[in-house]
């Protein structure tokens, strides 16, 4: 084997190596995002969190976030990012999402119709979005807060930690 050769094979196992070592300790800096669920699941048949798989793109990120008031979880919104919500197909039943903070699921719920006469009982994004022009608002329980069950996990530590460290946080509680 030649010296170049040698060379060559000893430059690749280093580099190698050295992108192996990266990926290992590489934290995942996504922050806030929000994703649906993998394969859909219907907001009634919600598995356990940790069960759950998000889809491989979110449908909402930071960069689609100009503030998020953590007071009434109102979320100031791009102009195109609300018409991506807006374009998702929306069942009466509800379509699931995961919360994320650094790709880690953190809660769930489901974008809601008000064509909907089914009432649920989990986090609810209302669509199309009634607090204001390009605003949505991550609310408890539909038709109101009375339907919710459960502990409210919209001010969890991680999601607004999240929020603040990419300066789209306008009101921490």
């Amino acid at each position: 084997m030649g010296k170049a050769t040698k060379t060559i094979i000893i430059l690749f196992i280093c580099f190698a190596a050295i992108s192996g070592l990266s990926g290992c300790t590489a934290r995942n800096e996504e922050g806030f995002a929000i994703y649906l669920t993998k394969d859909d699941i219907p907001p009634g048949s919600m598995e356990v969190l940790s069960h759950v798989e998000k889809s491989s793109e979110p449908v909402l990120t930071e960069q689609d976030i100009i503030s998020y008031d953590a007071g009434d979880h109102t979320i100031l919104l791009e102009p195109a990012a609300m018409v991506k919500l807006n374009d998702l197909e929306l069942s009466t039943r509800g379509k699931t999402f995961l919360v994320c903070a650094d790709g880690l699921p953190i809660y769930w719920g489901a974008f809601w119709t008000p064509l909907s006469s089914m009432s649920f009982e989990g986090v609810v994004i209302m669509l199309p979005g009634f607090a204001g022009e390009n605003v949505i608002e991550i609310s408890l329980g539909y038709p109101g807060e009375s339907f919710y069950t459960g502990s409210d996990p919209r001010n969890d530590k991680r999601v607004l930690d999240a929020l603040e460290k990419a300066g789209k946080l306008k009101y921490k509680p």
